[in-house]
């Protein structure tokens, strides 16, 4: 089905969508007036599970900035009992530079890197989700299986690092889609990257969830002995059915745990991330996390409630209502409780916690954990002291 958004007029670079395209046709007269955020009500948005088998997301409607949306319609033909499952494509993302800056004063890096757009894990609730409308892709099922790679990060890195007036402060990695996810086994771009920031002696700081991370454990703790780098883990349920439904692609709890006790033991600083906390369906972990990651080395800890901006909001409700219909209302009225009333609220210095009684009670609650288990005694900052500019590649010339 087809449906106009007179709000979107901005061109798009041409992308292939799919590899197989669903049918498409024309929406029905009572439906042409349905806002682009109300699609997902419509019969055929919802994806067929097993051509989802193994993803987050329940739907792939269209993004926010394309003029049509595209849904799946059987007009009686039975064409869709023909349509594929959704399989993962990797594409090559020519970006000319890797070192994205930001300005938030509610976060505490000013600079990081993504190998990757786009991200296998599937976690549907990922607030990054809605930048694949950025790329003519849909936040649902092409975000988790259209991914893009950075094959040239870490030439790219190297030859930023290496600009005369470049001034080094922490990198963050893995704010957006993780460096970890699977396919980083075949790419290894992660690694190259971390490979150009312990030569340079330039500090990084990761965060992922999955334990692949302990791969690159030998250039890790080389970079700890110098305080170059320090590593957090996300954590979000002890549960592993939850954690298959809601994050089905990434490492299991227990995985994450292990790979938190083999970074410690070798020295690297690492971090839980209690993220996001989901009120009425993990919120009652929040300290069984925290103790399970002290018991395997972690000396600080962090947390992030549930944040829902444009796409993941409705993704989430679809995900929701599917596996736990029960407490869905409760779910969305406690987060409207912590957002002023909405979904949503962007506000600096709120968003990643919330505000009201509610958001009190969680906060109060990590804090009396932390301090029980004697985290966040200390937080650790890493040192710019050992950055060298990486020599330009027409050094050796330059003798001449």
């Amino acid at each position: 089905m087809a449906h106009s958004n007179a709000a979107s007029k901005r061109s798009l670079p041409a992308l292939d969508r799919n590899a197989v395209a669903d049918p498409v046709t024309e929406l029905p007269a009572s439906a042409r007036d349905v806002r682009v955020d109300d699609l997902t009500g419509l019969l055929g948005v919802v994806v067929e599970h097993e051509r989802r088998r193994g993803r987050g997301a329940h739907s792939n409607a269209s993004g926010r900035y394309e003029t049509h949306a595209r849904i799946a319609f059987d007009d009686g033909w039975r064409s869709l009992e023909e349509l594929p499952p959704f399989k993962t494509t990797v594409q090559v993302d020519s970006t000319r530079k890797i070192i994205t800056r930001n300005q938030s004063p509610d976060i505490g890096f000013d600079r990081s890197i993504n190998p990757y757009r786009g991200c296998e894990h599937g976690c549907v609730y990922c607030f990054a989700r809605p930048t694949h409308a950025y790329l003519g892709l849909s936040p649902g099922l092409d975000f988790e299986s259209k991914l893009f790679v950075k094959p040239d990060a870490a030439a790219l890195l190297e030859k930023e690092l290496a600009a005369p007036n470049y001034s080094p402060r922490t990198i963050a990695i893995g704010t957006n889609t993780d460096p970890y996810q699977p396919i980083e086994r075949r790419y290894k771009v992660m690694r190259r990257i971390l490979e150009t920031l312990d030569k340079a002696g330039h500090p990084v700081g990761i965060v992922t969830k999955s334990a692949l991370v302990t791969r690159d454990l030998d250039i890790l703790a080389r970079m700890a002995e110098r305080n170059l780098a320090k590593v957090a883990l996300s954590v979000t349920t002890l549960d592993p059915e939850l954690a298959r439904t809601m994050e089905p692609r990434a490492s299991t709890p227990m995985r994450r745990l292990e790979a938190l006790r083999q970074l410690s033991q070798a020295g690297v600083p690492t971090t839980v991330m209690v993220a996001p906390v989901i009120p009425a369906l993990n919120d009652m972990e929040i300290e069984r996390i925290l103790d399970a990651a002290a018991a395997a080395g972690v000396r600080e800890a962090g947390y992030v409630m549930l944040r829902l901006p444009l796409e993941v909001r409705d993704l989430f409700r679809e995900w929701l209502e599917a596996n736990y219909p029960d407490r869905a209302a409760h779910v969305f009225k406690l987060v409207r409780e912590m957002r002023g009333g909405k979904d949503y609220d962007s506000e600096w210095g709120t968003r990643m916690k919330g505000k009201g009684p509610y958001a009190w009670l969680i906060g109060r609650r990590f804090e009396l954990a932390c301090e029980k288990l004697g985290l966040n005694v200390s937080k650790r900052q890493l040192t710019t002291e050992h950055f060298k500019h990486p020599a330009p590649e027409s050094a050796q010339m330059s003798l001449f």
